[in-house]
């Protein structure tokens, strides 16, 4: 499914992701590597220090709108960012709270 996504797309869902890092206001190591990953799965090498600005600085919240992600690909941005809260092993309560509201918006 991943495959399928077209550039654009798969940009989006790092923007999510990367969005969803800072949800408890401090990138882990563990979701670094994910995050790494993650550019590797989806084949955007080209765009890793774009993506990697999104570690440093949050994109912006208009960037990661829910309601912009096409419905045939929710249920795949809300197991990204369930695996990017699990990364750590801890799931801060903000994170939790982030996830349930994204799922809240997407389903």
């Amino acid at each position: 499914m991943v495959t399928s996504l077209s550039r654009d797309d798969r940009l989006r869902l790092m923007k999510f992701v990367c969005a969803f890092a800072w949800a408890d206001l401090e990138v882990q190591n563990e979701e670094r590597h994910f995050v790494d990953k993650l550019v590797e799965k989806l084949d955007l090498e080209e765009d890793r220090e774009l993506i990697a600005g999104w570690l440093r600085s949050p994109p912006p919240s208009e960037d990661v709108d829910p309601t912009r992600v096409p419905a045939e690909h929710r249920e795949l941005f809300l197991d990204a960012a369930r695996q990017l809260f699990e990364a750590d092993g801890v799931v801060d309560p903000h994170e939790q709270e982030q996830f349930e509201l994204l799922q809240q918006l997407l389903i």
